[in-house]
């Protein structure tokens, strides 16, 4: 599989990024803190479930996924964050280059998929590519 290495980055970010973004979920302040906290909450309930689509991908193709905390950092492009109070837009520039990233890595995926006529790949990333293109939409409403 071409893009084991890919999927093994891609799935050691979303690993990350569960962590991460309850970090900024527990830490954010400021005036519109439930409206962030709500929303970082269902971006890390989107990445959990992101995390098993793509580990279980691994399993219907015959793979073993990354499964050790260890391989994740040591795989993540994704870097994680000190706990700290975060501000608002330092909550929403996180998230948007967090998002940036793993749509350049969803694009990767997805070329290296439809070179290989892998259909389930392709089609999962298409999923992904269309939810952070429209999350960086609502970010970049956010922080108008």
């Amino acid at each position: 599989m071409k893009n084991k290495e890919n999927l093994n980055r891609y799935l050691s970010n979303l690993a990350v990024l569960v962590t991460k973004t309850h970090n900024l979920h527990w830490n954010v302040v400021g005036a519109r803190f439930k409206a962030i906290h709500e929303y970082t909450e269902s971006l890390y309930d989107y990445y959990f479930e992101k995390f098993d689509d793509v580990a279980e991908t691994f399993k219907m193709k015959g793979e073993y996924p990354l499964v050790k905390v260890a391989d994740y950092l040591k795989h993540a492009t994704v870097k994680e964050l000190d706990a700290k109070d975060f501000t608002i837009p330092e909550v929403v520039a996180s998230i948007k280059e967090d998002m940036e990233l793993m749509l350049a890595d969803a694009k990767k995926i997805r070329e290296v998929a439809n070179e290989e006529d892998d259909f389930t790949v392709a089609n999962m990333m298409e999923d992904h590519i269309e939810y952070f293109v429209k999350q960086l939409w609502f970010i970049q409403a956010m922080s108008k």
